[in-house]
């Protein structure tokens, strides 16, 4: 049984808060809450909001087949309604660390979460797909600004370092419970509903956002460092191309590769994306510096934490809908289906740490890639129509390789990024795991989202890719 374990905290302030260690940490760790109620109530209060984020990640799959038949939606709708949230969320979270420096930290992570509960009732509320889309965008708004907000508040509430790595290590542990609670808890929420019941999944919400901002109102602001200038011509472009790209591909899925929106999206993509590279180099402030980026071992770090995304969440995507629609079940059998797949994020981080440190980085990301490669192999051997219990093995499976690659790269690049870049290097890392999730909803409903064999197929080539870069040409921490 997980324990949460929580030094007693101290009201000193103290500086911003630098990436997100928690993901080497990972769910897992010993967890005891602090003997002290105000630490207590105010822990919980900063690690509510990172609970909805991962929540609204993983919830939504198990409602789409009945949001589109609610709302009469398009083929092309249903993967937007995902991928609105991670696009603007891979977009903005490289700027939501330099809003905290320049407006506080407390102040913007309280803001975000009462945004996160106004735009969950626009969701909620969503006439149509248009507006239901809108609501998950501004959602990811709100997820942005909670995700770097939130450890500086950690850091504030435990100024000891030792204390705060036991802290960061039980945030990580029990804001996790959201990613895997959310297919379970939505298949719960929309069982024996009507076709309107997904509305729920949307007004759980709003009571939790709520609670957090009343817990943490006791924590101190933190001290503000010199102020930081917002990139913001490189984050219109870092969004204006990734969601370009998402919708050429999801288009081409509904229209083919060669209609004239998604070709004109690809265009698009194509032309932010060199624009960003231009405006980078020059910028006074880069959102990714380019020194950043001219370290290989970083490079290879930010291309894995992409993969393990594309693969790990373009799965889960395409089987819920794929359970749903052609297998028959209902949403909280395919809750239920998915449990199982949940169970490795909270046993194998903590051993992974302690691998990369006897084994090394680069063999744990082989490992995780390997073991990515076997379950899309498996994917392909069962093809559409075997026994249920081999597709969750499938996604069982990818859930161990995804407890590999993560705790590793996050360990890989915060050894690699110079110390002046860490807090960017950890955020780019996220930010680049959510475009991941945002490109693997996209990739598998463009080779058709009922169709599991191509998606098989299509997590065959993206476990293979990383896999080759990393055995013959990724340049990944020297091996002990």
């Amino acid at each position: 049984m997980t324990t949460i374990s929580l030094p007693q905290a101290a009201p000193e302030p103290g500086p911003a808060a630098t990436g997100a260690a928690a993901d080497v940490a990972g769910a897992g760790a010993r967890i005891e809450i602090a003997a002290d109620p105000k630490a207590r109530s105010r822990f919980f209060g900063i690690t509510l909001g990172l609970l909805l984020v991962n929540f609204d990640a993983t919830v939504l799959n198990v409602a789409l087949p009945r949001i589109g038949t609610d709302l009469h939606s398009s083929p092309a709708a249903l993967p937007w309604t995902a991928d609105s949230y991670t696009v603007v969320v891979s977009g903005l979270l490289l700027a939501a660390g330099a809003l905290s420096d320049r407006f506080g930290s407390r102040r913007v992570f309280r803001v975000a979460l009462i945004a996160f509960a106004l735009f969950s009732v626009l969701c909620a509320l969503a006439p149509n797909s248009a507006t239901l889309i809108l609501g998950r965008a501004l959602l990811g708004v709100s997820a942005a600004g909670l995700m770097p907000a939130s450890l500086t508040l950690l850091r504030v509430l435990y100024p000891d370092p030792a204390r705060r790595v036991r802290a960061v290590g039980s945030w990580a542990a029990v804001t996790t419970l959201g990613l895997a609670a959310g297919p379970a808890l939505g298949g719960l929420l929309l069982a024996g509903g009507s076709t309107a019941s997904w509305r729920l999944i949307f007004l759980v919400n709003p009571p939790f956002a709520l609670l957090g901002f009343r817990l943490i109102r006791g924590i101190g602001e933190p001290a503000r460092g010199p102020r930081t200038r917002v990139d913001g011509v490189g984050l219109l472009l870092t969004v204006l191309g990734l969601g370009t790209l998402t919708f050429g591909l999801i288009d081409a899925g509904e229209s083919g590769w060669l209609a004239p929106a998604a070709l004109a999206a690809f265009g698009v993509s194509v032309l932010s994306f060199a624009a960003l590279a231009f405006v980078e180099r020059r910028a006074e402030s880069p959102a990714l510096p380019p020194a950043l980026l001219s370290l290989a071992r970083v490079r290879t770090a930010i291309w894995c934490a992409l993969a393990t995304n594309f693969l790990w969440y373009g799965l889960w995507f395409a089987l819920a809908i794929w359970l749903e629609s052609v297998r028959g079940l209902s949403a909280l059998e395919t809750g239920l289906f998915f449990l199982p797949a949940t169970l490795p994020m909270s046993v194998v981080p903590p051993l992974t740490t302690r691998a990369i440190g006897r084994f090394g980085a680069r063999r744990m990301l082989l490992s995780g890639f390997a073991t990515y490669l076997v379950g899309a192999l498996l994917l392909v051997g069962l093809g559409a129509h075997a026994p249920l219990w081999g597709y969750a093995l499938a996604a069982l499976v990818f859930s161990l390789a995804a407890t590999q690659v993560v705790p590793s790269v996050t360990a890989e690049l915060s050894v690699a990024a110079p110390a002046r870049y860490a807090a960017t290097g950890q955020g780019a890392l996220y930010a680049a795991r959510q475009a991941g999730s945002a490109l693997g909803v996209a990739v598998v409903s463009a080779v058709g989202v009922t169709d599991l064999p191509a998606t098989a197929s299509v997590t065959l080539v993206g476990a293979a890719l990383p896999l080759a870069v990393i055995a013959f040409g990724g340049r990944v921490g020297a091996e002990r």
